[in-house]
C-alpha cells in the first residue's frame, strides 16, 4: 500500500475529518500505530524523556532522530510520518535547519519535518518550504524552551500572549506551514485560533475544538512513569502488563518451569549417543 501523502491529508481535511496523530520512536510502535489507522505519525524529541531516560528534550541530538525517525519510517510503510528537527539544529541559520532537515528526508525518509517557534522562525520555514521540505509548525507551550518559560507552564493567558499566538500561527501559515500543533493552550482560545488558521491546528492540551489531536504514545499506553500531563488520557497500562508477564518468566525460570517441552528441539538419538561417546569423561 502507498505511503499517504500530504495532499491526501489536507484533502481530508478541507472535508472536514479530524486528524489523528501520535507519537512514535521505533519499529515496532510504528507498526502498531499504523495497523491502529493513525493519520500521521510524530517521531518526537519527547524521545529524549519516554525512551532516552533525559530530564527533558534537549540532550536528542541529529543523530538520535535519524535513527528513531528511520526505524519509524520502515516500521509504518503506509502513515505520513513526521519528525522533530531537534534543539540548536535549526536556531542558528536557515541554512543550517536546510541541511539538518535536509538528513531526516534524506537519511530517515521522513515526508515532513517539525519546528519550534512562530515569527523568530519564520524565514527558516519559508526556505524549508522552498526546499520542497514540508513544514509543521509549533506553538504554545513549546519543549525546547522549557526553561525560558520557568517549567511546564499554559501559555496565551494574558491579552499580550494571545495576541502573539495568533500573530504567530498567521507568519507561520504565510510561510508556508503546511500545518500548526498548538501545545497547552486554554480551549477558548485553541478554538479561536483553529477558526481564523487556514491550516489544520493539532492540539495536545489545547481542547476538543482543534482539527486534530496529538498525543505521547507512552502516555497514553502507560509505558512512561514520570509524572503524566493533565491533558493526557490513558487508554491502556501496557507497562504494568509487561512487568507482570517479566515477573512470570524471572519465577518460571527460577523455578524450571520455562523451558518446556514444546519449547525445545529434539534430535536422533543414535547420533546423541556417539557423540556422548566421543566427549564423556573417562573414568
Amino acid at each position: 500500500m502507498a505511503r499517504r501523502t500530504l495532499r491526501e491529508l489536507l484533502a481530508a481535511y478541507r472535508k472536514g475529518d479530524r486528524w489523528v496523530m501520535s507519537t512514535s520512536y521505533d519499529f515496532p510502535t510504528a507498526h502498531v500505530a499504523e495497523a491502529a489507522g493513525v493519520d500521521l505519525i510524530l517521531v518526537g524529541d519527547s524521545l529524549g524523556q519516554v525512551v532516552l531516560g533525559y530530564p527533558d528534550t534537549l540532550s536528542v541530538t541529529l543523530d538520535d532522530m535519524v535513527r528513531h525517525a528511520g526505524a519509524v519510517v520502515r516500521g509504518a510503510p503506509s502513515t505520513f510520518v513526521v519528525a522533530d528537527l531537534p534543539f540548536l539544529t535549526y536556531h542558528v541559520s536557515a541554512e543550517q535547519a536546510l541541511v539538518n532537515a535536509g538528513r531526516l528526508m534524506t537519511e530517515a525518509r521522513v515526508q515532513a519535518v517539525k519546528l519550534e517557534g512562530g515569527a523568530r522562525v519564520a524565514e527558516t520555514v519559508r526556505r524549508l518550504v522552498e526546499a520542497g521540505i514540508p513544514v509543521m509548525g509549533h506553538l504554545g507551550f513549546t519543549p525546547q524552551s522549557v526553561y525560558a518559560f520557568g517549567g511546564y507552564t499554559v501559555q496565551g493567558k494574558t491579552q499580550e500572549a494571545a495576541d502573539t499566538l495568533l500573530h504567530d500561527a498567521k507568519v507561520l501559515e504565510q510561510a508556508g506551514a503546511f500545518a500548526i500543533v498548538l501545545e497547552m493552550v486554554p480551549a477558548p482560545l485553541a478554538a479561536l485560533l483553529t477558526e481564523a488558521a487556514q491550516v489544520p491546528i493539532i492540539g495536545i492540551g489545547a481542547g476538543a475544538a482543534t482539527d486534530g489531536q496529538v498525543l505521547v504514545m507512552h502516555d497514553m499506553l502507560g509505558l512512561y512513569w514520570g509524572r503524566a500531563p493533565r491533558f493526557t488520557k490513558q487508554y491502556a497500562n501496557i507497562g504494568n502488563a509487561m512487568e507482570a508477564a517479566l515477573a512470570q518468566y524471572a519465577a518460571e525460570v527460577r523455578q524450571g518451569i520455562f523451558p518446556a517441552a514444546e519449547h525445545t528441539f529434539s534430535m536422533d538419538p543414535e547420533v546423541l549417543e556417539r557423540v556422548a561417546r566421543r566427549h564423556r569423561p573417562a573414568p
